[in-house]
């Protein structure tokens, strides 16, 4: 089936701005990822081998500072390009410079352009196989709670990460991106499990029914997890917290879907991030760092706290067994499989919606011709991209194998490659606000001026931040650093091979001379509202 003819069947316009926030918030999974990242974020160290986990609720914060930067370029830019469709940031970068009455600026709208589908494939093309590899250390993590001492062979858990690739992929391919239904359930199950593990985490540490001293609590005081206690280690932290952080941006690529895309989805871009951070994540770390103390011991006996967090697979769920015992009356492991099955659920709506979110700019890259032709293919009967879910697959299935493989390096490598395309996209969008703006009757000082440049600047010190101190932090950190640099450095190969070779085949310059960017809005690399697929 052509691109043409999905173009014809369209969309229908059924969401309004719970439908829409709600369906970016699939992506995010407010809650889930406290169970997810909290042993990459207690494993950090420093350049001196000094944990930074102490940083780990200020590097949240700066995350949201960060991402709230970010999201008002985004919504400012959804305002202003309403039909983006399934192209969004895609979309956002060749329509800001092509809007320009200046010839000499128009010339850039194909370099922009590609830069941003480039660091959009890293973060969405990553990011799934980060979540399969999330997802199969759950399932080995809970298989060795229902039988204590079973390990699961690495072979068995490439093969658990493949399978779960392979079911995603499979239902993105008959077309269910999650109702909005099927999400508000999602979001509304994994909150209230995680909020109610935080209230008792908060009371666990209250009561004191171990009777701890000061001492032997992670932070003796509220204040000290509140308050940074090192510049850098708060900037690493912020590194891996933007994980699960991102997700705003995804409903600028359901342009197709809103009743009122104009007003609906700047909206529900800010809401899904006020919801996720400042309401969810903000007070899940809060209450998980005052409850740990060195009453967490591994499952071998030999750390104790903060250690012992950074050694299992999933601290919180060893934190939950402990508080359910003591102030449930002994139903700790009951209320961790519950919290399990919601974090489980979570990952599935979230590597579904991250699956279907990159293969759609693909998708509108393809029919632009950035990308091979078989990546907009669609399946006869559901009209989706299938080839491109396909490729999705494997590749998620790759990396996925990666993470499980290389251990708490490998997984923290991947997850810094998938950082890495997001802080890089994200210091794009805050650029092309004020390309998009400037000159324009709409330009507003703080909207399109102050605030973008101020994103800007913090994704650039979000990229240093992974180089720089990723680098020199020695140890496990920096092997990870480079995993992730490895990872970001072959896809921009491959990018730009494929750029070079594309457009010497087609005879299309990757810099127009400035005569020739008159006749852009009628070429094949004009900007054009991208087809849909149903």
């Amino acid at each position: 089936m052509s691109s043409q003819g999905s173009a014809e069947t369209g969309m229908k316009k059924t969401l309004g701005l719970t439908g829409i926030t709600m369906n970016a918030m699939a992506l995010i999974a407010p809650g889930a990822f406290l169970w997810i990242t909290f042993q990459l974020q207690a494993a950090n160290v420093d350049a001196a081998g000094q944990s930074t986990a102490g940083d780990m609720w200020t590097g949240v914060v700066a995350a949201l500072i960060v991402a709230f930067l970010t999201a008002f370029s985004f919504a400012q830019l959804a305002k202003r390009y309403p039909d983006a469709g399934s192209g969004s940031a895609y979309y956002f970068a060749e329509k800001a410079f092509l809007d320009r009455t200046d010839p000499k600026h128009r010339r850039w709208a194909r370099v922009a352009k590609f830069a941003t589908g480039w660091a959009a494939h890293l973060f969405y093309w990553v990011y799934p196989g980060v979540m399969v590899a999330f997802m199969t250390t759950l399932i080995v993590y809970i298989a060795g709670q229902f039988a204590p001492g079973l390990t699961l062979s690495i072979p068995v858990q490439i093969i658990i990460t493949c399978v779960f690739a392979a079911l995603v992929g499979l239902i993105a391919v008959r077309g269910i991106t999650g109702s909005t239904t099927a999400s508000i359930v999602i979001n509304v199950i994994q909150l209230t499990a995680l909020v109610t593990f935080s209230i008792l985490a908060i009371q666990f540490r209250k009561t004191n029914p171990l009777g701890l001293s000061a001492d032997n609590w992670y932070h003796s005081t509220p204040s000290s997890i509140v308050l940074p206690h090192n510049f850098s280690g708060m900037l690493f932290q912020s590194t891996i917290a933007i994980l699960f952080l991102v997700g705003f941006e995804s409903c600028t690529a359901l342009g197709g879907e809103p009743k009122n895309p104009r007003r609906d989805i700047p909206r529900a871009v800010i809401l899904s991030l006020v919801v996720q951070g400042l309401l969810a994540y903000l007070f899940e770390y809060f209450a998980a760092n005052y409850a740990l103390g060195d009453w967490l011991v591994s499952a071998d006996g030999t750390a104790k706290g903060i250690t012992a967090a950074a050694a299992s697979g999933a601290p919180v769920g060893d934190m939950v067994v402990v508080i359910g015992n003591t102030l449930l009356g002994g139903n700790g492991f009951a209320l961790m499989i519950v919290l399990a099955i919601t974090v489980a659920i979570a990952i599935l709506g979230t590597t579904l919606s991250a699956m279907n979110t990159g293969v759609r700019i693909s998708f509108a890259m393809a029919q632009d011709n950035e990308m091979p032709g078989v990546m907009s293919f669609l399946h006869g009967k559901y009209a989706t991209p299938y080839v491109g879910i396909l490729i999705m697959v494997i590749v998620s299935a790759l990396i996925g194998s990666i993470g499980v493989t290389g251990g708490v390096v490998a997984l923290t490598g991947i997850t810094l490659a998938s950082n890495l395309g997001t802080f890089v996209l994200y210091a794009l969008i805050s650029g092309l606000t004020v390309v998009a703006f400037a000159g324009n009757r709409e330009w507003k000082f703080v909207q399109h001026g102050l605030v973008p440049v101020l994103g800007l600047i913090a994704n650039i010190i979000m990229v240093l931040a992974i180089f720089v101190i990723g680098i020199r932090s020695g140890g496990t950190t920096t092997q990870a650093t480079y995993l992730a640099l490895g990872i970001s450095g072959i896809w921009l190969i491959v990018s730009v091979v494929y750029l070079l070779v594309s457009s010497r085949k087609r005879g299309v310059p990757i810099l127009p001379p400035v005569q020739a960017t008159s006749a852009l809005e009628s070429s094949e690399t004009s900007a054009k509202k991208p087809a849909e697929y149903a």
